[in-house]
């Protein structure tokens, strides 16, 4: 008896270690995967491509940014500072970076119904929501109307060589539900432009929204809204 009792503490506490094993590897992996998605978030590499740098190379067609960049969008003090892609449809750069390498942090990358060179009355831009203020994470800053007045300046080059240039104006910022078709249906604005005049916001010029989730498992969306200016 005292052997059968032996043998099954035995194989309780083998059970029980490799129980341990399994989960800290467990726990290593998620570590290494939130870093790993954080990491290639927070690549700053596709800034030596940028229109109009220094360090910029002078051809666009050397770039190792896909064909797919459609313009370039930067928002004064904060930390969106990115190429725009547009792909075939909306899920195209969900989980490929500007370079068209796999990755869960994905692209800044304009609403596929959109005119590329941002001539429609409204356009919609989409970004994965990052922790700190990485891609579009830092849009949950804009809810609050004293962030929102200090920091409405920005701007976006339009193509490769981002030869076209317009000032950007932020002006508003709401959260929103996903399935607010007036809001994440570019061909819809007609509504949208209505419920902006309701709150006495002005409709006179093309409109930009930046988009991006709430929460991990909300179809709650932050949205904030510039004016596309011409340059004086």
């Amino acid at each position: 008896m005292k052997t059968f009792w032996k043998t099954m503490n035995t194989i309780y506490e083998k059970t029980m270690l490799v129980i341990f094993v399994i989960a800290l590897l467990i726990v290593v992996y998620a570590l290494y995967d939130t870093w790993y998605v954080f990491d290639h978030a927070n690549d700053k590499s596709y800034l030596n491509y940028k229109p109009g740098q220094v360090n910029a190379d002078d051809s666009p067609a050397d770039s190792p940014i896909t064909q797919d960049m459609v313009g370039w969008i930067t928002i004064d003090d904060t930390n969106i500072d990115y190429p725009v892609m547009q792909g075939e449809d909306n899920t195209a750069y969900l989980n490929r970076d500007p370079y068209g390498q796999y990755s869960l942090a994905g692209s800044i990358f304009l609403d596929s119904r959109n005119d590329s060179a941002f001539a429609d009355p409204y356009s919609v831009i989409y970004g994965h929501h990052m922790e700190y203020g990485v891609m579009f994470g830092a849009l949950d800053d804009y809810l609050q109307e004293d962030y929102l007045r200090a920091h409405t300046r920005g701007e976006l080059l339009v193509g490769r060589d981002g030869k076209v240039c317009y000032d950007l104006q932020v002006f508003y910022a709401m959260a929103a539900d996903a399935k607010d078709e007036f809001i994440f249906d570019p061909g819809n604005y007609e509504e949208l432009y209505a419920f902006l005049e309701e709150k006495g916001l002005g409709t006179d010029h093309r409109i930009l929204c930046l988009s991006t989730c709430a929460g991990d498992a909300s179809s709650t969306r932050t949205v904030v809204f510039a004016y596309i200016l011409d340059i004086d």
